[in-house]
């Protein structure tokens, strides 16, 4: 860490600077290059996407992200609102108002623009830290099943349906269940050559632990798809793809932006496993477009 990092941050007020300062021996070069530019220019970084800042410092858009993980902030958007405030600070010697959280008496049209923009840094922070190995080996694991369970409760329990329905769509037997008796009970079931998926945010919920666990010791391919690479459900999964941890607010509650970022990873794994399938999927998706044609043009009259 440089002597600039240590001068900025060490200005008065920043709970920023004491993070910086202790967590400075445990980052790699690239990840200081990232603390040395934010620190330099905390209002010109706040204006930069993820991807403008990896470019600024020479890094990736992962190196960024997990920089400002290792800083405490769920993700780079978070990290964004910290500098803006920093900065601000600098200048008027008074902590600033800067929130993208929605107020009761919002306008609609800036409602439209905080969720549009909170939607945007959602995916981009959950692209930038998805390990594409871990995916690949996933999309792997589902080309190839006999079988494949998805386990999740409430809003993860509609991404749950979304990546079925699609699976099913071409071709594969995929089952969702939100029913946490139910997912056992067919959980036992499985066994090598099947796959179980887990979608949990907080990763703590025991009605999709549970399932997974059982999957997990009968021998099926275990996924845990969850904004904790270090909570209790990654330790039945073979494989863990981490989404965004979304700030929570009033009006916008964790399981709507925790959703966006499980889609994303829903839609990453349902491509790569139609290209895997590309000869039996493609049929598949044109049967079941074809299936449903005279359904669409009924309902358009």
């Amino acid at each position: 860490m440089t002597q600039d990092v240590k001068e900025i941050f060490g200005s008065p007020g920043g709970s920023l600077a004491a993070k910086v300062r202790t967590l400075a021996p445990s980052m790699t070069r690239s990840m200081q290059r990232v603390a040395e530019a934010v620190a330099s220019d905390p209002a010109g970084c706040a204006a930069l996407t993820v991807t403008g800042l990896a470019e600024l410092t020479g890094t990736s858009e992962a190196t960024v992200v997990r920089t400002a993980r290792l800083l405490g902030y769920p993700g780079y958007r978070d990290l964004r609102l910290a500098l803006a405030g920093l900065a601000a600070q600098q200048q008027s010697g008074r902590a600033p108002a800067i929130t993208t959280d929605i107020a009761v008496d919002d306008p609609i049209a800036d409602v439209v623009t905080k969720l549009a923009y909170e939607e945007q840094q959602t995916l981009a922070d959950t692209a930038a830290g998805l390990d594409t190995a871990q995916l690949g080996a996933a999309v792997s694991a589902l080309a190839t099943a006999r079988r494949t369970d998805v386990y999740g409760i409430g809003a993860s329990g509609l991404v749950a349906q979304d990546l079925t329905q699609k699976l099913l769509r071409i071709g594969l037997i995929a089952h969702a269940h939100s029913d946490p008796h139910l997912a056992v009970t067919n959980a036992v079931q499985l066994r090598s050559g099947d796959v179980a998926i887990a979608i949990t945010h907080s990763g703590s919920t025991g009605d999709v632990i549970e399932p997974l666990r059982v999957a997990f010791e009968h021998g099926a391919t275990t996924v845990a798809i969850t904004g904790r690479p270090d909570s209790p459900v990654t330790q039945y999964a073979d494989h863990v793809l981490t989404t965004s941890t979304s700030r929570e607010s009033e009006l916008r509650p964790a399981a709507m932006s925790s959703r966006t970022s499980q889609l994303l990873v829903v839609d990453c794994l349902f491509v790569g496993v139609a290209q895997r399938t590309y000869d039996t999927a493609a049929p598949a998706l044109a049967a079941s477009y074809e299936a449903l044609a005279h359904r669409h043009r009924s309902s358009s009259r």
